[in-house]
């Protein structure tokens, strides 16, 4: 019996949960009420109230300087664009045929001597004749160089011929020397020629033109007295 009474299901008893709250509230109020007892120490000996400094906290960092941007330009990579090359429709096959033509045969050697037609130059045109310059006569006796001083002493005789350039107006343009007995005969002639000799000029049918003349002088001793 005993057994079977304690296998009875426990029932709900509202007195006993009112007497636990009530014991529990007591217990926390006493906590509450009661306060720590200080026993008295020797005169002098008080808590000693020590101030702890207490560390400001460090200022705040300046806020960093903002980068500047930077333009940034991306080389852009060079683009090819291929177009595929569409095939070529080939033509469809027809029924024409093609036939190859032989080149002509190359030329056989040539029989006979005939070396066929020649070109032939036309004949340069024939120009008149020259006429060459010519002593002017009222100028004749202007011809002879005065005898130099110095060969007159050695009393040597001379000869010189030159060539002379005659111009339009029938004076010596130019003049060379061929030969000369001496230095000082060579020189009386080219001064009297650049000076006083005149000719009649030279002609191509009759058109007055400059022509060379070559001229002979000689110095006797036996004229100069």
């Amino acid at each position: 019996m005993y057994a079977d009474r304690h296998a009875q299901p426990a029932r709900f008893n509202p007195g006993g949960l009112t007497a636990a709250v009530a014991i529990n509230a007591a217990l926390v109020a006493a906590l509450m009420f009661a306060g720590p007892t200080t026993l008295p120490g020797p005169a002098g000996h008080g808590p000693t109230i020590v101030t702890v400094p207490i560390d400001e906290p460090p200022p705040p960092e300046p806020p960093k300087p903002r980068p500047e941007p930077h333009e940034v330009t991306a080389s852009r990579p060079d683009e090819r664009i291929v177009a595929p090359i569409p095939p070529m429709p080939m033509p469809a096959p027809t029924g024409f045929t093609t036939t190859a033509i032989d080149s002509p045969p190359a030329p056989g050697p040539v029989v006979g001597n005939d070396p066929g037609p020649v070109a032939v130059d036309p004949p340069a045109p024939r120009l008149p004749p020259l006429i060459g310059p010519q002593v002017d006569p009222r100028y004749a006796n202007a011809f002879q160089p005065t005898y130099p001083p110095a060969e007159r002493r050695a009393n040597r005789d001379g000869r010189v011929t030159v060539r002379v350039l005659v111009g339009i107006d029938g004076r010596v343009r130019e003049i060379e020397r061929i030969t000369a007995t001496s230095d000082a005969f060579w020189q009386v002639t080219q001064e009297r020629a650049l000076r006083a000799w005149r000719f009649r000029p030279a002609t191509r049918g009759d058109v007055p033109v400059e022509a060379w003349r070559t001229m002979t002088l000689t110095f006797r001793m036996e004229d100069a007295g």
